[in-house]
């Protein structure tokens, strides 16, 4: 978050230098530097609105309070949309097992390295994982997936490019199934061809699944890459029209001034965002805790 909290600070500063009250040419600067972090207008228009209620039943607020009031509500926005227990990401229900989840997302945005990642995580928390190659439109998805099973040792299921993504998803659940496994990932969909392929692709790999699992997928996780700011907004857009998200990864948040495009996406599409990735490493991939994420986009150096 260092890039997102260095580019917020230095304009919040820039905005109120000078002033003693929170007053309109103030908030409008705010308005700004939000939607310049890829807050998103609609959010931006939420925190703005909330802010000058607080000026009015307050009746005077002064600047240098500003930033305090700002993490109370962007920390008030990351909640409510919080209906996951953040902190116990990696423990699964008992009564589901294999735990189904579907990774949606568009090439490029670091899919396959999440499941990869995620992958690990699970096998160091003590459970057996199971991968699944159904993203076939592109050879080197499959053949990235493959080489993240073998980097954390365990079992992928492939069919190759251009093979059906709902047979790999059969095959990946059936396996998981015999082998008593305790969380499936698989990778689909990576591109928006059209809505309507789209929705009856992942909607063939859900009813295949449930053949063996009458609730699967368990979990429908998109994962959207942070740095390209308001292109994340639309591939969620899109995505939440082909199919029910449950989840949001977010990607590549160690290098980018758009970190703000977590808290517009968790406020406009109502999905908890349970993990970033902050990082090329293997452990780079970290459970979503929004205390942390507004201390980091606050913290003064």
């Amino acid at each position: 978050m260092k890039k997102t909290n260095e580019t917020f600070f230095s304009k919040l500063g820039k905005a109120i230098v000078g002033k003693s009250t929170v007053d309109e040419e103030v908030l409008d600067e705010l308005e700004e530097i939000l939607i310049t972090a890829d807050v998103g207008v609609d959010t931006t228009l939420k925190v703005i609105k909330r802010i000058e209620e607080r000026v009015a039943r307050d009746k005077y607020l002064n600047t240098s309070e500003l930033d305090v009031i700002l993490r109370e509500e962007i920390a008030g926005l990351l909640e409510e949309n919080r209906s996951v227990d953040q902190e116990t990401a990696f423990t699964l229900p008992e009564d589901k097992k294999p735990y189904v989840i579907m990774v949606v997302g568009v090439n490029g945005v670091g899919k396959t390295t999440t499941i990869g990642k995620l992958a690990h995580q699970f096998k160091a928390a003590g459970k057996s994982v199971v991968l699944g190659a159904a993203d076939t439109f592109r050879a080197a998805a499959v053949d990235q997936l493959i080489l993240w099973a073998e980097r954390v040792d365990v079992p992928v299921i492939s069919h190759g490019m251009h093979a059906d993504p709902a047979s790999v998803a059969f095959d990946t659940v059936k396996k998981a199934v015999d082998m008593h496994a305790d969380v499936v990932i698989v990778d689909t969909a990576g591109r928006l061809h059209t809505k309507v392929n789209l929705m009856n692709e992942l909607s063939k790999i859900k009813r295949v699944m449930q053949k063996f699992i009458p609730d699967a997928p368990h979990d429908v996780m998109l994962v959207l890459d942070g740095s390209t700011g308001q292109n994340a907004f639309v591939q969620a857009k899109e995505f939440t029209k082909a199919t029910e998200i449950t989840s949001l990864a977010i990607t590549k948040l160690d290098g980018t001034a758009k970190g703000g495009v977590v808290i517009g996406i968790s406020d406009q599409f109502k999905i908890p965002v349970k993990y970033i990735g902050v990082g090329e490493k293997v452990s780079d991939l970290q459970v979503f805790n929004r205390k942390a994420f507004v201390e980091a986009l606050f913290q003064k150096k």
